[in-house]
């Protein structure tokens, strides 16, 4: 079977993906956007976004997945839903020397560029009631959700830097924070822990494992061992957090992307290029620090300018001597996207 030619690939959705395909699509690019495992990335398991510009009261995460959907396909993005199981990307790409993917096993793609944005995949516990309660008292992120538990009592549960960056954060939001620490020390740097003991209203629970978080329908408590006595006892909380890491889901992409120790992909300074030409990389996928709706969205917006730039490149090795002009939306005397 002939595999199908596109101009510029797209492997993922969320605020990143789709940002990225608004761009694509009005620099003619004609992208195809594949939705992955989980179409519109993590924001369609929460609830209440609160923190995205352009949302004064606020919106429901589905709610602006569509919206973004819905704009990416208005300028005509190719949206479909597929995971793209198996990538090739070109040593020396270039005219006639594309990128090759393959969709659910079967379906093969050729592309001049590719832009990834599979996100990352929060780590959580593995209890039942966290899964129940997700979205409903409990959450991965602290930045996003803690304006939601102002002056109420929260749990976070983590020992590194992060978990120590977002348990100072509620304590300047929420009455009383309660930070549960598996074992009789953290991995944080001796700063972070200097700075959340110095917190009044951050305890931190020495040698404990969540055994359940409580509530049907919202969290109201949690239950906790301490691991060196046996003893079991509950905390009265509203939320709580879980600071224990993300995974980002590059693993496909390892054998050609440069990636951190940590799987995310390493991109060029102030740009989202990535090691390999005609591939580009962005939203929670390449970045470990931010890991927000909008911070996602605005390197989305990079990745395809810098797609559509690169893209100029191609055209011009492929126009025959003496050829000045392209149809791609770039002013080539300037080098810069034409702003309409």
């Amino acid at each position: 079977m002939t595999p199908e030619h596109v101009h510029c690939l797209i492997i993922g959705s969320g605020p990143a993906g789709y940002t990225a395909a608004i761009y694509a699509s009005r620099a003619n690019l004609k992208p195809v956007l594949y939705q992955g495992g989980q179409p519109g990335g993590q924001l369609t398991i929460t609830t209440e976004v609160d923190n995205f510009p352009g949302y004064p009261e606020g919106v429901q995460g589905p709610q602006m997945m569509q919206d973004l959907e819905t704009q990416a396909r208005r300028f005509g993005t190719d949206v479909r839903y597929g995971l793209v199981t198996k990538v090739e990307f070109a040593e020396n790409p270039g005219p006639g020397r594309p990128h090759r993917v393959w969709v659910d096993e079967e379906h093969e793609i050729t592309a001049d560029s590719v832009i990834i944005s599979t996100g990352a995949s929060a780590k959580w516990l593995g209890l039942p009631s966290e899964m129940r309660l997700n979205g409903h008292g409990v959450s991965a992120c602290a930045v996003c959700d803690g304006f939601f538990f102002r002056n109420q009592d929260v749990a976070i549960v983590g020992a590194g830097d992060t978990a120590a960056e977002e348990a100072s954060y509620l304590s300047n939001l929420c009455r009383k924070v309660y930070m549960i620490v598996r074992r009789g020390e953290m991995r944080a740097s001796r700063f972070m822990q200097q700075r959340i003991k110095a917190k009044e209203n951050i305890e931190i629970l020495w040698h404990t494992d969540t055994l359940e978080i409580l509530g049907d329908n919202e969290v109201i408590g949690a239950r906790l061992k301490n691991t060196q006595t046996g003893e079991e006892h509950v905390i009265d909380v509203t939320g709580f957090f879980v600071a224990i890491g993300h995974k980002p889901n590059t693993d496909i992409f390892k054998s050609y992307l440069t990636l951190d120790d940590h799987g995310y992909i390493i991109t060029e300074k102030g740009s989202t290029r990535t090691n390999v030409p005609g591939v580009f990389a962005c939203g929670d996928a390449q970045d470990n620090i931010y890991r927000q709706a909008i911070t996602a969205a605005g390197t989305g917006c990079m990745a395809a300018l810098d797609a559509e730039r690169y893209l100029v490149t191609l055209e011009m090795q492929e126009q025959p001597a003496g050829v000045n002009e392209v149809t791609t939306g770039v002013d080539l005397s300037v080098g810069e996207p034409v702003i309409s």
